[in-house]
């Protein structure tokens, strides 16, 4: 197995942060020596579940401080099951860029004034519906010290399409994408690479021979693809190592 599943004990809990739509649940897995970077992992669609809660964890016994904000607070779903597809889907439709902003936006602000941790010093990660709203910050907060986008759905087509906001881009950004993904074929991959490409953005595109869509989830084992994920996440730590370097 790759170091994806490096999961050092970490001091982990739900915090609660202010947002301009009321309070929000934010799980926070703490590592184990005083942090100066930060990762904002934004959840699938179906929740800060099981396992978006371990990779908060990984990112943590990599020394980042990460903290996973639950998207859903304004309905208060909590979590879903991955058998609940047809459930999750308008609750993600209800959650347009500017909701994501604000989300984005309010833990950011207590990254900076309660942990001390800039948002040139922030990541954000996201997968799924998260890929998308980890695209969607992107466009819509200056400043981020990078942004990582796996699988996700939504950027070129649909409601709450974003990429046509690419020219707003600073961050750098890396985005990982199957080949057999069907919710976002090729020509929206090309689509998003050709916005990101017009508006000379910082940015890494890699595309997946036969994976499908969430292959790095290894909570979902039928659509897991151990080879791309551990190849996706070699270049996801490298990455943020680039972008976000650890202290010395």
């Amino acid at each position: 197995m790759s170091d994806q599943h490096n999961t050092l004990a970490t001091p982990t809990g739900w915090i609660i942060v202010p947002t301009a739509d009321g309070p929000m649940r934010v799980y926070r897995a703490r590592p184990d020596r005083p942090a100066d970077r930060a990762v904002i992992v934004l959840q699938e669609a179906f929740g800060v579940n099981d396992h978006i809660q371990d990779i908060a964890r990984r990112y943590a016994a990599r020394g980042f401080l990460a903290l996973a904000p639950d998207l859903f607070h304004r309905n208060g779903v909590g979590t879903l099951a991955y058998e609940q597809h047809a459930e999750v889907m308008p609750l993600i439709g209800a959650i347009g860029p500017d909701a994501i902003v604000t989300d984005v936006e309010a833990v950011l602000t207590h990254l900076a004034e309660r942990e001390g941790v800039p948002a040139s010093r922030t990541a954000v990660n996201g997968f799924c519906f998260g890929g998308r709203a980890a695209f969607t910050a992107a466009t819509g907060i200056s400043g981020l010290g990078a942004v990582v986008v796996f699988y996700g759905p939504g950027i070129a087509a649909g409601p709450h399409a974003v990429v046509d906001r690419a020219k707003n881009i600073d961050a750098p950004l890396q985005l990982h994408v199957g080949s057999q993904d069907p919710t976002i074929p090729a020509e929206q991959v090309a689509a998003i690479e050709g916005a990101l490409t017009a508006a000379e953005a910082d940015f890494e595109s890699h595309v997946y021979g036969g994976a499908g869509h969430a292959f790095a989830c290894d909570a979902r084992p039928h659509m897991y693809v151990e080879h791309s994920a551990a190849t996706a996440w070699r270049r996801t730590h490298a990455f943020l190592d680039k972008h976000l370097p650890q202290a010395a």
